[in-house]
């Protein structure tokens, strides 16, 4: 019954979603973009069932960086990849807050935290867990990334044996690896997810993207979309209840279970006058400190943890696994790196690479970068506008009819795309060749260009966000380093030729690697693994 009267509400939604179509202000229609498909589906079926960032270099190709797009029954949507429109979006405190969609998707499977909050509550969240991903906080924890991607190396040599090699699947690989380091280093908690006892939250992890919202059906699509039109109960009860999300709630479930427990415990010690140097530790630590109007509530403690156990493990393994491919495609490029890497071993006398170490070898950054430009493991975000505003443009844009402008107004609840992807391969920042693995282009070139808008808090690049919404990201980058470096030293990677033109970059609301024909089988990209030689 509680089912039928919630798609009766549904129906009502429709309803109003037409009424709100026709009377809201159509300021976009002036804008060039391609051609809507259908009335119903309008771009979203280009946008969601291709490839990540497929229909988004297409579009900016033809259109350039300011487009208007069609949603669901003919809405005019935003689709934004200019650099001085995103930085006015992200730097103009919450006037575009987070998509209801959005937002509703992000609490289903990482609860009421950092990402799903807005305005006040994300000031508040925001105050509270930054601290305990600083620099100093985290470069102490540089021991622990350290110590899983020694392990990691002992495992493959272990499989590899001596002179031989072996394929190995680096997104399972990665995962477990960043999992067991984020257990020890966020939480004081050991999965052994390298140890060979897989646990059954790494797993649904894994599946969850995939399974959620991996290739979409036009149907759930148009479901999904015309949901923004209903009363937010409504879209949280549907979202709690259909089953096409029981995968993402199962995962919830788990994490949850964990979470509990950690709380507890490192709450205890905290109150005995221990605890340790982990993050959670200090986030419990810097929340007890808070008055309670301040502070976070328990909903919110189990949402930060459920945030970093997922975004905080499966970000690190998904970029790992996009630069190790890259490499493995181009072996000069990999030499190249396994020299840097090499030479400061040897300046260093052997000793454990610091992170001064790190930041002091420039084709290791430059490597860096480039995978993170051209595979932001998050590709685009979803906004709203929440009043009437303008967005100024980097360079004038000619409309429809003719005239040229610099800047385009935008009403309220007008739904803008975010193209994180196209973003980072726009020209005018990156240079030529943007669709081309380059690192040197952040050696020889200047990048990005000189009197670029600054936006991105990483290279100028949007995979880290930007304004209220970039994340901590030095946590990342040092842990992404740490086991890059340990596998260049030890390892080759090549990529079988028929691998290559199968590989997909699957659009599962983060972008995940997939072989062709082999979708059930979730994440994967094989890669030939064989020892360094001595020489």
């Amino acid at each position: 019954m509680a089912v039928i009267l919630a798609w009766s509400l549904l129906c009502v939604a429709l309803v109003l979603a037409l009424y709100r179509r026709r009377t809201r202000r159509a300021s976009l229609t002036n804008l060039p973009g391609p051609e809507p498909e259908s009335f119903l589906l309008g771009n979203l079926r280009q946008f969601y069932q291709g490839q990540a960032g497929e229909a988004d270099f297409k579009w900016q190709a033809s259109f350039g960086h300011m487009l208007s797009i069609r949603g669901v029954l003919g809405e005019n949507c935003l689709f934004v990849s200019d650099p001085k429109a995103l930085q006015h979006i992200y730097h103009s405190g919450y006037v575009f807050r987070k998509h209801v969609i959005r937002k509703e998707l992000t609490r289903l499977v990482a609860g009421k935290g950092i990402i799903w909050a807005d305005t006040d509550d994300h000031k508040r969240q925001r105050r509270v867990i930054l601290p305990a991903f600083g620099a100093s906080e985290t470069k102490a924890l540089l021991p622990y990334f350290s110590e899983f991607a020694a392990l990691l190396v002992s495992k493959w040599k272990e499989i590899i044996g001596v002179g031989s090699s072996a394929t190995l699947d680096m997104p399972s690989w990665m995962s477990r690896t960043t999992l067991d380091v984020i257990g020890q280093a966020a939480f004081d908690y050991q999965f052994h997810a390298l140890e060979d006892k897989d646990s059954l939250l790494r797993q649904a992890f894994v599946k969850v993207a995939g399974e959620t919202f991996g290739r979409p059906s036009k149907k759930a699509i148009f479901i999904q979309n015309i949901l923004q039109y209903a009363p937010t109960p409504l879209i949280v009860y549907l979202f709690g209840h259909a089953s096409a999300f029981e995968q993402a709630r199962e995962t919830t479930r788990l994490a949850q279970q964990v979470s509990r427990d950690l709380i507890d415990t490192k709450s205890e010690a905290f109150m005995q006058g221990a605890g340790g140097r982990d993050v959670m530790s200090l986030l419990v630590k810097a929340n007890l400190k808070e008055k309670n109007s301040q502070g976070l509530t328990d909903e919110e403690m189990l949402a930060a943890m459920q945030t970093i156990m997922g975004a905080g493990h499966e970000t690190t393994a998904t970029t790992l696994t996009w630069t190790l491919y890259e490499l493995a495609k181009s072996p000069d490029l990999q030499a190249k790196l396994r020299h840097e890497v090499k030479d400061m071993e040897k300046a260093i006398g052997g000793a454990d690479f610091s992170a001064a170490n790190f930041e002091s070898m420039p084709y290791l950054q430059a490597v860096m970068k480039e995978a993170l430009r051209m595979h932001p493991v998050s590709y685009y975000g979803l906004r709203e506008a929440a009043r009437d505003d303008v967005i100024p443009l980097s360079k004038p844009i000619m409309l429809r009819d003719g005239s040229v402008v610099k800047e385009v107004p935008v009403a309220k609840g007008t739904t803008v795309y975010i193209s994180i992807a196209g973003y980072n391969r726009n020209e005018d920042v990156f240079g030529k060749d943007v669709h081309r693995f380059k690192p040197e282009r952040w050696l020889d070139e200047a990048v990005p260009r000189k009197g670029a808008t600054a936006v991105g808090v990483y290279g100028n690049m949007m995979t880290f966000g930007s304004g209220v919404r970039s994340c901590g990201y030095f946590y990342r980058l040092l842990e992404y380093q740490t086991i890059l470096v340990q596998l260049m030293k030890n390892f080759e990677f090549s990529v079988d030729a028929s691998i290559v033109n199968k590989i997909r970059r699957d659009a599962a609301l983060v972008m995940q690697p997939i072989i062709e024909g082999e979708y059930e089988k979730g994440p994967q990209l094989p890669l030939r693994v064989s020892l360094v030689s001595t020489d």
